[in-house]
């Protein structure tokens, strides 16, 4: 007969009470073994970032260790990488509170003309970045658009490093908007009214409650922006006027090496490039990854 136990346990009913169901032999996996993954993610890494990052780091060996620093600390090197990141950086900060008043608006209010302006945000991404440079370089002149409203106060933007930080704000801000915008769309409302119900005030509820869920979002967009607006050259080179020690850029000097044929040189560059790159992305991931250690505390 079947019992209750047998019932309760899932068994078929006609199945007396000695009834044990089979065991799972596998696990169904989608993707294939371990070993077999794992050979293929260390095969395309290594050829599509490890071998050629090896390469680069072998090259400017050539002329010594003096031939590297030599070309490392030439001041128009110095220059140019203190420009680079320096105006990355800036121009990162910048789009960490415009992207996110951005990702706010498009999140929180519905308004006329909402989905284009959704659309019009990935835009950086999907233009050439020449054809970037040159529509901020002729908006920014003195004779542009905008350039001509500040002319008159003396306020020059294109071919200074101010138009190299307005061109980093362009390619830069989709980042922050596209990292922050799934967060605050999945974040509770519920959480909001608690904390008015407690008395919080709008603005105690969007720094204590609100912004800490937000901070490895936040976090991950100032990343991906400050390495593309590190990297970055089409959109740069128009508006930035090129003078060395003044708008010259590290990528640009990088290409000015490898035309006259000093492909050491260029790779010594690199390679400092590369170096600050690393440093600072690893800065910034382990300011995530600290306060992703405080938020489970």
């Amino acid at each position: 007969m079947t019992t209750d136990a047998t019932r309760d346990a899932g068994a078929p009913p006609f199945v007396t009470e000695g009834y044990k169901p089979p065991k799972a032999t596998h696990k169904a996996r989608v993707l294939p073994g371990f070993r077999l993954s794992l050979g293929i993610t260390i095969t395309y890494l290594s050829l599509i970032v490890l071998i050629p990052l090896a390469a680069l780091l072998a090259r400017p060996w050539e002329h010594g260790l003096d031939g590297v620093w030599q070309a490392i600390s030439d001041p128009r090197v110095v220059a140019s990488l203190r420009l680079t990141f320096g105006t990355a950086f800036a121009a990162a900060v910048v789009n960490l509170f415009a992207g996110l008043v951005v990702a706010w608006v498009l999140t929180r209010y519905e308004f006329p003309g909402k989905s284009l302006l959704d659309a019009l945000v990935d835009l950086p991404f999907a233009l050439p970045t020449a054809v970037a440079g040159v529509s901020l370089c002729s908006m920014y002149a003195a004779n542009g658009w905008i350039g001509s409203l500040f002319a008159p106060l003396g306020i020059k933007i294109a071919y200074t490093p101010l138009g190299i930080f307005v061109a980093l704000i362009f390619v830069g801000l989709p980042f922050i908007v596209r990292s922050v915008q799934p967060v605050l769309a999945e974040f509770d409302a519920e959480v909001e009214e608690a904390a008015q119900t407690l008395g919080a005030s709008p603005m105690q509820t969007a720094i204590r409650v609100i912004l800490p869920s937000l901070l490895p979002a936040l976090l991950t967009g100032f990343s991906l922006a400050f390495a593309r607006a590190v990297g970055e050259y089409g959109s740069v080179i128009f508006i930035a006027g090129n003078m060395p020690f003044v708008s010259e850029i590290t990528p640009l000097l990088i290409v000015i090496k490898l035309e006259e044929f000093d492909y050491a040189g260029a790779a010594a560059v690199a390679v400092a490039m590369l170096a600050l790159s690393f440093l600072s992305l690893l800065v910034i991931n382990g300011i995530q990854l600290l306060l992703s250690k405080r938020g489970r505390a």
